[in-house]
């Protein structure tokens, strides 16, 4: 490859399909193509809101996370359709399938979209022309339009890739961040969020040059080493590797829900946690995961956020447990406002196989109650063989939709079988 020289640093793609949904419905059904369509949930139902929209209708004023009635209002003729993940899903697996015939380091990061480390790519073709190659083939191949980023890093890459939808192809080199990055507003930058952009903004910091000379006492201050963090993507160091595993890391499991008008009747939101705690308790279970940590997330008829977590010495994953952890911190926290949204998460989750409880003068008389159970499965186990009986928590998981974290995360599941092969 000779446009980015390969001794002199890595070549990363990122790969983003244009309005995903949307141009997957528009390829299943060809009637929909050059049209305003938008998938949402339920349009009579406040909780009815744009998952994505197809160029069209951005064209028309509409874009993702509006309210189905406020889209319907900007573009009347707006085709709604409702999710069909399964499709979705096939098509991802197919997207990243294509990816993987030009390399195996391919890091799929959510359901349309990923990273690849074309650096030892062993080709006539240069970065450019690659990236055109792969553009190309999901355009005739799947019927899917994609933007792809090429920089040096992946930070860098995802920015390039947002610079130019649809079927973009952009190039971004450290030499030209001044230019093209520096001036844009902090909330443009990945990774800077509504809220870490107001705190930004408080201290005097609005664009991402002024991240970059930002010093960095300010910063940590500011955002602790997430501050940091944010300087040195801001001058272009990034050095996280292009990891095919990442699709084994889940990392939480969680649950969240927009209620049908704001709430303030505290039975009412009682009722909503215990939901949302059995809902995290099953999707635990059929992972046969657990995490020391509870957190639950609010946000409030003026669209504010808040998030509150409880940590453990052991791990939780029982829906009673989770239910008292996060209405205990919900009712300490709660400052009376109308609930919009709650959602309950457990995370940094483990295997609960590949994890041993610390016992303690807590839970000691627990496991000698266990004892004797565990005696008769050994010797049931050296008589009938090891398979014969095991611990319950130990089957296999389930592969139902209780199994499901949240679609974004779980798509990842597809890809654990299908990178090595």
């Amino acid at each position: 490859m000779t446009d980015i020289k390969r001794n002199k640093s890595r070549i990363i793609f990122h790969i983003d399909m244009n309005s995903f949904y949307a141009s997957v419905e528009q390829s299943y059904d060809p009637s929909l193509k050059g049209k305003a369509i938008a998938i949402a949930g339920n349009p009579k139902e406040r909780r009815g809101i744009l998952v994505t929209c197809s160029y069209e209708a951005r064209a028309r004023g509409v874009y993702t996370t509006m309210s189905v009635w406020e889209a319907k209002r900007k573009c009347p003729e707006l085709i709604l359709l409702p999710p069909n993940f399964e499709r979705y899903r096939i098509a991802s697996r197919a997207m990243f399938d294509l990816l993987r015939t030009y390399t195996k380091q391919v890091e799929p990061v959510s359901i349309d979209e990923g990273y690849m480390d074309v650096t030892e790519i062993d080709s006539p073709m240069t970065a450019l022309q690659i990236a055109a190659d792969i553009q190309m083939r999901l355009k005739q191949e799947l019927d899917l339009p994609c933007s792809i980023g090429i920089a040096p890093n992946k930070f860098l890459a995802k920015t390039a890739s947002n610079l130019k939808k649809p079927m973009g192809i952009t190039v971004l080199r450290k030499r030209d961040i001044d230019k093209v990055l520096w001036p844009l507003p902090v909330l443009d930058m990945h990774g800077v969020g509504e809220s870490t952009g107001k705190k930004l903004n408080s201290i005097g910091l609005n664009t991402i040059g002024d991240i970059a000379k930002a010093e960095e006492g300010i910063l940590k201050e500011a955002l602790g080493k997430n501050g940091i963090r944010l300087k040195n993507r801001a001058n272009g160091l990034d050095d996280r590797i292009v990891d095919p595993d990442s699709v084994y890391d889940t990392k939480s499991v969680g649950n969240s829900t927009t209620l049908p008008s704001d709430e303030t009747d505290l039975m009412e939101l009682r009722k909503v946690f215990q939901t949302l705690s059995a809902k995290v308790a099953n999707r635990l279970e059929a992972k046969r995961l657990a995490g020391p940590t509870v957190s639950i997330q609010i946000r409030d008829a003026d669209w504010r956020n808040s998030s509150r977590s409880q940590s453990f010495r052991n791990l939780v994953y029982e829906k009673d447990k989770i239910f008292e952890v996060a209405w205990s911190l919900f009712t300490k926290n709660w400052d009376g406002q109308p609930i919009r949204l709650l959602g309950v998460t457990v995370s940094n989750v483990v295997d609960r196989v590949d994890f041993t409880e610390q016992l303690s003068i807590y839970n000691f008389e627990e496991h000698a109650k266990e004892e004797p159970i565990l005696k008769l499965v050994e010797t049931l186990q050296s008589k009938f063989g090891k398979d014969m009986i095991t611990r319950g928590h130990t089957q296999v998981r389930k592969p139902t939709y209780e199994s499901k974290t949240s679609f974004s995360n779980d798509f990842l599941d597809d890809h654990k079988d299908r990178e090595n092969k």
